[in-house]
């Protein structure tokens, strides 16, 4: 049977592209192994989905001076090591990397044993952890165009982000029901307000003009719940959605969403035309803006930045994007980037039996 080793972690958006790929690893009788911090969030992910799991030492690498520097390293390197032991021990034909810095040293420990690894790379610029593992990696995945330009010709490959199968198979009935909303308006959804107040209250603070045309499914993230909107006809809040995201989405015809990439690339998997609010570069990277202008760019988005942002501003683009939908779906139908499901699949398949 051929093994595969899987690893990535800190946040859910280096987690639930390896839960994407369980089924397609599953039908390919693949062994499946999981490599993650100790403690970290991905081993509740992980562990739910039944696959054994490997916890390591990990540690942060920083731009910035920080006292932990000068222990973070030790955690790495004892990561490194418990690495080897495991690839050593189970012997795994290929590894799967979704980034993280607890992936850093799977990756190397991946190459000190000649394991063929592939990374995969969310936004538009690799991540500090990712451009560590780059030099290490067999291929190197990635969402966009321009991310091509950044990596190693012979390594790139433009795949899209793996996108669960069960998302793709929402049923708008379902989620017309769970919301109580009805089918004689279309219907906006936001997702993201967990990342900033400022969305939430401007889309609340809209909520007089839209609610003349939408209907609103708002996810407001945790804490974020506002009691005397309850009874607004039209309006529903939610502080998070899980099981019934799939139907939310299939009921929605528009989304307003921050730009983080998996989440991004669910809705081109989606073909659901959209309003892109990146986080803006005082509290980020600037990852979200650059994967934001992407979109914008090949059609599939429009954007407002963050500082922009002001209730005039939402009309005008929720009013821009549904009178258009026909041309961003359109656009969106046209691109080879939707769900790297398969392409991940296949060169996990390839790499595996060359390595045999």
């Amino acid at each position: 049977m051929k093994k595969v080793l899987l690893t990535g972690g800190g946040t859910a958006g280096h987690v639930t592209p390896n839960i994407a790929l369980l089924p397609g690893l599953k039908e390919a009788g693949f062994e499946i192994r999981y490599i993650g911090s100790y403690n970290g969030m991905e081993r509740g992910l992980i562990e739910k989905e039944g696959i054994p799991y490997f916890g390591i030492s990990t540690g942060k690498f920083r731009r910035y001076l920080s006292l932990k520097n000068l222990s973070d390293p030790i955690r790495v390197l004892k990561g490194y090591a418990e690495s080897v032991k495991i690839i050593r021990d189970y012997q795994p034909d290929v590894v799967f990397s979704k980034g993280g810095f607890v992936s850093v040293p799977v990756v190397l420990a991946a190459k000190k044993c000649h394991v063929p690894v592939i990374i995969h790379e969310s936004d538009m610029t690799p991540g500090l952890a990712n451009k560590l593992s780059i030099p290490s990696a067999t291929k190197v995945c990635c969402n966009f165009p321009e991310t091509l330009e950044k990596l190693p010709a012979d390594k790139a490959v433009l795949s899209g982000s793996p996108i669960r199968k069960e998302l793709l198979s929402g049923d708008k009935q379902a989620g017309l029901r769970f919301t109580g909303l009805s089918a004689d308006r279309p219907i906006l959804m936001m997702m993201g307000g967990s990342t900033g107040s400022r969305i939430n209250q401007v889309l609340r603070e809209a909520l007089p003009e839209l609610l003349k045309q939408f209907q609103i499914i708002h996810l407001c993230g945790k804490g974020n719940l506002d009691s005397s909107l309850n009874h607004v006809s039209g309006y529903v809040q939610y502080e998070y959605i899980s099981n019934e995201l799939k139907d939310l989405m299939a009921a929605s015809d528009i989304i307003l969403s921050r730009a983080g990439a998996n989440a991004i690339c669910e809705l081109l998997a989606l073909k659901k035309p959209n309003v892109l609010v990146p986080l803006s570069a005082a509290v980020s990277r600037g990852d979200q803006i650059l994967n934001a202008a992407s979109f914008e760019r090949q059609g599939f988005s429009y954007v407002i930045q963050e500082e922009n942002l002001k209730v005039s501003t939402l009309l005008k683009a929720v009013q821009e994007v549904y009178q258009n939908r026909s041309v961003y779906i359109n656009a969106m139908s046209k691109s080879k980037q939707s769900n790297g499901v398969d392409i991940v699949l296949n060169l996990i398949k390839q790499l595996s039996e060359k390595k045999q």
